[in-house]
């Protein structure tokens, strides 16, 4: 993987070598293997590359065909090699050797600006058509590489990261106010629904699924792909969508694999993670090598306030994947000393951006370290499982059984169910009926319903006109989607491009720090489309949730993490308890933010009072499930991001 950049002057100007210079020196905070440039008259390439695979050891990129008149620089890892050198007429005695940047550039050559269409895997490239005069670019359908660009006139400048782009003369640095409302106004931890900006308002990036190209003083983005459920797929037994999906997810496993450096992966007790490890696992057996394992436990003076069904400590379960999965190298990682607090200037420093998952921040951050000093070079995860490999959830399915009318199988699944998790057959009845007819739920449920409340200054809503651009996303004045239907939530998601956004954002700026490529075969597009068409019965059967996944991994893992429908794991829960050393400080920072006035333009003051008086309660670890809590942790990253771009 690499950081790219480069500066093309549509105005028959030469480039400014100055200019090219000092955007390549704003990413020398990135560790590199190489780092190369390319240049002609008026186009600039640059390109700080890190050697994951095999075939980039020693590749030259930024590359110029000069039989082509073609120039690419990439940041990509493409999957489905082997298709393309069938469909591309690659000779086998050519295949091993060529790099994927090759590859892209070969496809640009033969399907032109449709060339993304072809590509599976995590990209983000620009390339030069010195015939055309066209500079083509384009990104990976969830958006799994980073792809700034700014576009003033006949000028054009790109790069993986903002920061490089700002040096450049005639670039502010100055808040993007729309970007910013989005992010305060939505409640969950999607920044923003507008993925074509950013917090910069003369830096853009090129959305997920998306491919640009620029002629003179023209830039146009064009949508290349758009994931749909598609006709479904009709096979005769559950033994066949088992074996059918097995092939799937294997091919997604091993074509993430592809590193001569070690191989990590993220592990909790879960499903998803569990998937992954136990699959790869196989897979690695092959080459006698081990997979190293990264997992999240509390400190060790964390006293649990969860529900019984939560687990905040899931080493039991790890315990138990590791033992029956084997070849594993466990690491279980407490980070003493770290917390959500002390890490937001870095963060905000590797983002870029203010960010909404700071529960977590502290220990993502922290695997990406651990990895990179066990040398790993591919770190696996199952974050987007939940949607794809394991998708299935028991009471909306009996929801729809319920509107259907199919008593007899609701029931017995029911019964099932009952079984598995334990409780009365017919007492969830009800709760099924509020979701079969949520009209149910809006004339029964209390009016004092729990929304996470807004952080958005409400004048500044009504300048920015917020909620009605919100409202063309599905997206009411809680700030979160209107429609409770699962299935429409999830058609949804993979619909729309927003959803990807933030961690994908995440998972690019670690991967630089870190020079590791985090990679997820739960979001592969072969296994996602394989997972969009199947019936439903076979993702929720006899009192079964999340079947096709829990009957896919019998014999991979153990029953007790296997059929786990019991206890939920749940990460991050001691966010607060990591606080207490740094608590007054976190509190007088609080005092400041309340009476600024700058902040208070966007942020609303009287809520973020009214949170401080409940924090004033103190650090207790049970609040760290409440919303006062979270809102000024919010608040205060948004804070110190303002302060830090206008210079305070």
């Amino acid at each position: 993987m690499s950081a790219i950049t480069g500066l093309i002057y549509f105005n028959g100007e030469p480039i400014d070598e100055l200019s090219g210079n000092k955007i390549m020196k704003a990413q020398n905070c990135f560790p590199a293997d190489t780092i190369q440039k390319w240049q002609s008259f008026n186009v600039f390439f640059g390109c700080h590359a890190q050697w994951i695979t095999a075939e980039s050891i020693g590749e030259c990129l930024p590359y110029y065909d000069f039989d082509r008149k073609l120039a690419i620089t990439a940041d990509a890892i493409i999957d489905n090699r082997s298709e393309l050198f069938e469909k591309l007429q690659i000779k086998d005695s050519e295949r091993k050797n060529i790099s994927d940047s090759k590859l892209i550039l070969l496809a640009y050559q033969k399907w032109g600006e449709d060339a993304p269409k072809y590509l599976i895997g995590d990209f983000a490239f620009m390339i030069w058509d010195e015939k055309k005069k066209l500079l083509f670019g384009a990104r990976d359908f969830s958006g799994g590489r980073t792809l700034y660009y700014n576009h003033q006139g006949s000028r054009f400048s790109f790069c993986t990261t903002i920061e490089p782009l700002l040096t450049l003369p005639n670039v502010q640095k100055q808040l993007k106010e729309e970007w910013l409302a989005e992010f305060l106004a939505i409640s969950s931890v999607v920044d923003t629904v507008d993925v074509s900006i950013t917090p910069y308002k003369g830096i853009k990036q090129v959305p997920p699924s998306h491919s640009i190209s620029v002629v003179g003083n023209k830039a146009s983005l064009k949508r290349y792909y758009t994931l749909t459920s598609g006709e479904q797929l009709k096979l005769k037994s559950n033994e066949e969508y088992v074996e059918a999906f097995q092939d799937v997810f294997n091919e997604a496993i091993k074509s993430r694999l592809r590193t001569f450096r070690n191989v990590g992966s993220h592990l909790s007790g879960g499903l998803d993670s569990g998937a992954v490890v136990s699959y790869a696992v196989r897979q690695l057996s092959r080459e006698n090598k081990q997979l190293h394992t990264f997992s999240y436990i509390p400190p060790s003076d964390f006293i649990d306030y969860t529900p019984k069904y939560l687990m905040p400590d899931e080493r039991p379960l790890i315990h138990s994947t590791v033992q029956y999965v084997r070849g594993i190298k466990d690491h279980y990682l407490d980070f003493e000393g770290k917390n959500s607090f002390s890490e937001i200037d870095h963060f905000l420093e590797i983002l870029e951006m203010p960010y909404k998952f700071f529960e977590n921040s502290f220990w993502i951050k922290g695997v990406f370290e651990k990895a990179n000093e066990e040398g790993i070079g591919v770190l696996l995860s199952g974050g987007r499982g939940n949607l794809s490999i394991s998708w299935g959830s028991a009471l909306d399915y009996y929801a729809i059984l319920l509107k259907r009318m199919k008593w007899l199988k609701l029931f017995k699944e029911l019964n099932h169910y009952r079984q598995n998790v334990g409780g009365a057959r017919l007492g969830r009845i009800p709760g099924i009926a509020k979701v079969a007819f949520p009209i149910i739920d809006r004339v029964f449920s209390s009016s004092n319903q729990y929304y996470f409340p807004l952080l958005i200054n409400q004048e500044f809503a009504r300048r920015t006109d917020i909620y009605n651009k919100l409202k063309e996303h599905g997206i009411d004045q809680s700030g979160w989607l209107a429609s409770s239907n699962i299935f429409k939530q999830r058609q949804n998601h993979f619909e729309d491009l927003f959803h990807w956004n933030a961690t994908n954002t995440l998972a690019t700026k670690l991967s630089l720090r870190y020079s590791l490529l985090k990679r997820d075969p739960t979001n592969d597009l072969r296994v996602i489309r394989y997972c969009l068409s199947i019936p439903e019965e076979q993702y929720v059967q006899n009192g079964l949730d999340r079947a096709l996944i829990r009957r896919s991994t019998e014999g991979y893992l153990p029953n007790n993490v296997r059929l786990n429908q019991r206890i939920k794991g749940v990460q991050g829960a001691d966010w607060v308890h990591r606080m207490v050393p740094h608590w007054n400080v976190f509190m007088e920072e609080m005092q400041q933010l309340s009476n600024d006035e700058r902040i208070l333009e966007f942020i609303d003051g009287a809520r973020i009072k009214k949170a401080l008086l409940k924090a004033k309660e103190g650090p207790r670890p049970e609040h760290a499930t409440k919303p006062e809590y979270r809102l000024l942790m919010r608040s205060l990253i948004v804070y110190r991001f303002i302060k830090k771009i206008e210079g305070g």
